[in-house]
């Protein structure tokens, strides 16, 4: 084999004189499958969304006043506070009823599985306000609760109903399966012998549930806890029926000055401060369950 036989070889993947082969033109086409659904988000979605903030700061004039309304308002900063605090009650109720019965899902047969799963799912079919007006049926001064603790304890009628716990109640019932699915889902995935092997290195079962499976199951923690309080942020036929005045949450409020008083200016401004809190709390959680620090560019 001669020389230029070699160089003839080597040089013949650049014949072309090293230029690169042109591309075509991108093809737009594909994205254009896309416009349908950018369409319906952004008529269905955007635009109200859009609307909504403008009013806030147009209705009854231009300004932020409905804003300041509502931060230097102590009723409205009562209200805010209720509707916080009952979420987070909500959420702590329902993980602790949650957590054990996720965890049982884990560990008996299939066919049970399959039972727990549907004990979960049922409530979901049924219509939340035919679930609310049996709770108030339940919760009643004369109801059958009521009925038991006078005849079993002798205790007279508890106040139940038009109570935050009878909201609290009713609103964890309704929310418990968002809070089952998620740690279910996370559990399924810890591998089971690693209790066995905490305990077999002398950890105790208490102190291998709390260093071992717990942090594993974080995720579903973080992901329930989040579906479950932001849920609850806007409940409004729960708290409407079970609660009274002195219950009122933000949904309420917002239904009270637009359709009562007609002040949309105020009605739109506690939906957008809703809105930017659920965005908060997302972008909040979302760092701590990543491990993140909460302020960029602090070490931790």
């Amino acid at each position: 084999m001669t020389q230029s036989t070699v160089t003839g070889g080597l040089e013949a993947p650049g014949a072309d004189g090293g230029q690169q082969p042109k591309r075509g033109p991108k093809n737009w086409r594909p994205l254009l499958l896309l416009v349908p659904a950018f369409v319906i988000i952004s008529l269905f979605f955007l635009a109200p969304l859009v609307d909504v903030f403008i009013r806030s700061v147009t209705d009854p004039k231009p300004g932020v006043q409905n804003y300041v309304w509502l931060f230097t308002t102590e009723a409205n900063i009562a209200v805010v506070g209720r509707t916080f605090g009952t979420a987070l009650l909500v959420t702590v109720v329902c993980l602790v009823l949650a957590y054990p019965y996720a965890y049982l899902m884990t560990i008996v047969s299939d066919r049970t599985r399959n039972v727990l799963q549907l004990f979960v799912m049922l409530p979901l079919w049924t219509s939340i306000l035919v679930r609310t007006l049996a709770w108030m049926v339940l919760l009643q001064d004369t109801g059958p609760i009521n009925g038991l603790l006078e005849a079993w304890f002798g205790i007279g009628p508890v106040p139940l109903i038009r109570t935050t716990f009878g909201v609290a109640l009713g609103m964890s019932q309704v929310l418990l399966p968002f809070m089952v699915l998620p740690l279910y889902s996370a559990m399924a995935k810890i591998d089971k012998r690693l209790l066995p092997a905490a305990s077999n290195l002398g950890a105790k079962p208490i102190t291998a549930f709390f260093t071992v499976y717990l942090p594993l199951s974080k995720p579903g923690i973080f992901s329930g806890g989040v579906t479950v309080f932001i849920l609850g942020l806007g409940f409004y036929i729960i708290p409407a029926l079970l609660g009274s005045s002195k219950e009122i949450m933000v949904s309420a409020l917002i239904q009270q000055q637009i359709s009562v008083f007609l002040m949309w200016g105020q009605g739109t401004a506690l939906g957008v401060f809703l809105l930017v809190s659920t965005i908060l709390i997302l972008v909040l959680v979302s760092r701590i369950n990543k491990g993140g620090s909460l302020f960029p560019g602090v070490e931790k």
